[in-house]
């Protein structure tokens, strides 16, 4: 159960090699968490237990004791421990009550208390490569036995007891438990691997990089993710040398998410298309009016091509792709490509262009989790380079458009980039783990999680 957890992300790991553009770090909170959801939700030991009080083949009845049942199974308590290299041991502490009549015919109760322990392997279904869990080594330890038979029956009855059914039973019928809570568990899993849609511009698709490694303080689980636009090939991750490494001083038994700048980068490259922008409001936000004679304020040579005061608009064109950077505390998104401004002169005429610049800006991200998908806002950062390109109303210095671009970035443009960004990108979908209450933080090159049960 606990194990099967532990084995279950172990299992889920198995697939191509690859750089990890996500890692996921199971500590013993979730997974124990997760195993003991799943057999209180199975009510498994319950099942097993009421079976122990049914005639089993070949296990004679007991003389003497007859109507034996089972009923008040406690709780169970849950022990996991990592196995390194191997995945996880598990201990599950209950107890029950076994009732019946005693040869007196005097009501017989006899309450004991046992541990299951087993350890868990890691198999793989041939067709379909999703992983499968078996128990192996499964034991039951009796650690203790009362009962209200009078004294001078313990002896040989409660001895009679112990060796023809407890002994010989219990284990046949309660360590299937163990197999079947993984089972149980295995099911929090068979969407992992599905891809997930981005709106409508492509998928994101969890791909287990190798199988997981387990240490003496988790499971790290490595996955490749595949970034797929809607059409044509996935958006490879690109190599940037040393792979993100999860910050020190994480709580003993956490668990946390790590999504690389690198995959990030891929993820916001689905939403290029879709950070272009054609602005031809003339009034927005705090601004000046968006015409000819506003820019003539910061481009003399405007007002003589056009004397008369004509509306702008203005075109974005992102030519890069997006790019993530991350130091601790601080993640920016990089955006290359053109602004074009054209003067309107008339309705159903087409917009002259009046120049067009190379732009390079960065913009500051705040991430948050909603509904188990990463969100981005953003604000902008600096505006990096402004390079003139081809102009309409001759020659001019650029940096003389530093004030007016940024102010037209900041209330125009941001509020767009946002409104693409509100899709969110998905994350992993196992074991129902509620990313939402996850603590973020922006360390280098890398975004962690710090996942939490409530």
């Amino acid at each position: 159960m606990l194990q099967i957890l532990c084995l279950t992300l172990c299992g889920l790991l198995m697939g191509t090699r690859a750089d990890p553009g996500a890692v996921l770090r199971l500590g013993l909170d979730i997974l124990n968490y997760e195993v003991q959801s799943a057999m209180e939700e199975s009510h498994i030991l319950e099942k097993m237990a009421a079976e122990a009080g049914k005639k089993q083949p070949g296990v004679k009845l007991i003389k003497g004791l007859s109507n034996m049942k089972v009923k008040d199974v406690l709780v169970p308590v849950i022990t996991l421990n990592f196995v390194p290299g191997v995945g996880i041991f598990q201990c599950v502490s209950t107890g029950m009550t076994i009732t019946g009549k005693s040869f007196t015919g005097a009501s017989m109760e006899i309450i004991v208390v046992l541990n299951i322990t087993a350890t868990n392997r890691l198999l793989q279904d041939n067709e379909t490569g999703i992983p499968m869990f078996k128990s192996e080594g499964c034991e039951i330890t009796l650690g203790s036995v009362k009962t209200n038979l009078p004294s001078n029956m313990l002896p040989k009855v409660i001895r009679k007891f112990l060796d023809s059914t407890l002994h010989k039973v219990l284990p046949g019928l309660m360590c299937p438990a163990i197999d079947a809570v993984l089972v149980y568990v295995n099911k929090k899993w068979v969407n992992m691997n599905d891809a997930m849609p981005v709106g409508q511009m492509g998928t994101i698709k969890y791909a287990l990089t190798a199988s997981p490694a387990t240490t003496a303080s988790h499971i790290q689980v490595d996955f490749s993710p595949v970034v797929q636009p809607q059409k044509g090939k996935a958006i490879q991750l690109m190599d940037e040398g040393e792979a993100p490494e999860f910050p020190e001083g994480l709580a003993e038994g956490s668990s946390q998410l790590l999504l690389s700048a690198t995959f990030l980068t891929a993820e916001l490259a689905l939403l290029q298309k879709f950070l272009n922008a054609n602005i031809q409001d003339k009034m927005i936000g705090e601004l000046p009016p968006q015409t000819t004679e506003t820019l003539a304020g910061f481009i003399p040579k405007v007002a003589e091509a056009y004397p008369k005061s004509k509306p702008l608009v203005t075109q974005i064109r992102i030519k890069k792709p997006p790019k993530v950077t991350m130091e601790p505390g601080r993640s920016l998104l990089h955006l290359h490509g053109t602004l074009e401004m054209f003067a309107v002169w008339r309705r159903g005429k087409t917009p002259v262009s009046l120049f067009l610049l190379e732009i390079h800006f960065s913009l500051n991200i705040q991430y948050s989790v909603h509904e188990n998908r990463l969100q981005m806002a953003t604000s902008l950062g600096r505006l990096l380079s402004l390079s003139p390109g081809s102009s309409s109303v001759g020659k001019f210095n650029a940096k003389e458009l530093t004030t007016f671009i940024t102010d037209y970035l900041q209330e125009a443009y941001i509020p767009m980039v946002n409104d693409a960004l509100q899709v969110g990108f998905p994350l992993p979908d196992l074991l129902a783990i509620n990313y939402n209450l996850a603590e973020l933080d922006i360390e280098e090159n890398a975004l962690v999680l710090d996942l939490k049960l409530d």
